[in-house]
């Protein structure tokens, strides 16, 4: 799979507001966004007007971005969410909370998506009792996500917790001390920390 290797902030200030890619920095004064509040290579706010197709396209690549993945990635979660019975925008952003990268960042376990899906690489993810190193993994209602035993015991893996500055929401029940959190429920749209206008995402697809 490729990486992407480009500058975290900088797509932050690219899409002028806060992905939380970075952890504890998105949530502190040095979030270079708060300085910095228009794109980079720009000295100042563009007097440029938007069109319709950039508008929609900047919220594709702001949901994509957020969520780490690479066009056919989402792409996929888009054409699979439209053949569903539910309304596409939903259902797209359910798919996406309820990988299990996201899981683990929502739950405090991990500090960021990229944190998580590294963590689920080396081995010391478990969902129900099993290992998983697969990020995309779907979570279902009752699975309950998990640092191997083995990993528990590690002071340093325990140190990337961030349950002090993640909102929880309140479809996920963590045990911090076990390292462990439960999925209560279907993500709740309305719980997503990042404001996404979906429609519009369904609009550049549906162009």
């Amino acid at each position: 799979m490729g990486r992407d290797t480009k500058a975290k902030c900088k797509k932050c200030r690219r899409e002028g507001s806060k992905l939380f890619l970075k952890g504890e920095k998105c949530y502190s004064d040095k979030c270079p966004l708060t300085r910095k509040s228009y794109p980079p290579g720009e000295a100042g706010e563009s007097r440029s007007r938007w069109s319709q197709y950039r508008i929609r396209l900047r919220e594709k690549q702001k949901a994509r971005r957020i969520y780490g993945l690479r066009e056919e990635q989402f792409r996929k979660y888009f054409e699979q969410s439209k053949s569903g019975k539910e309304v596409t925008g939903e259902a797209l952003l359910r798919k996406l909370e309820k990988r299990l990268d996201n899981v683990l960042y929502r739950s405090g376990l991990a500090q960021s998506r990229d944190q998580a899906r590294q963590l689920i690489n080396h081995g010391h993810i478990e969902v129900n009792g099993r290992s998983v190193d697969i990020p995309s993994y779907m979570t279902e209602e009752g699975d309950v996500v998990a640092f191997k035993e083995n990993s528990r015991s590690k002071e340093g893996l325990r140190s990337l917790m961030n349950e002090d500055s993640v909102r929880i929401p309140p479809w996920i029940d963590l045990e911090p001390d076990n390292m462990r959190a439960s999925v209560l429920s279907e993500p709740a749209i309305d719980d997503v920390e990042e404001s996404l206008q979906v429609n519009r995402i369904v609009e550049f697809y549906s162009r």
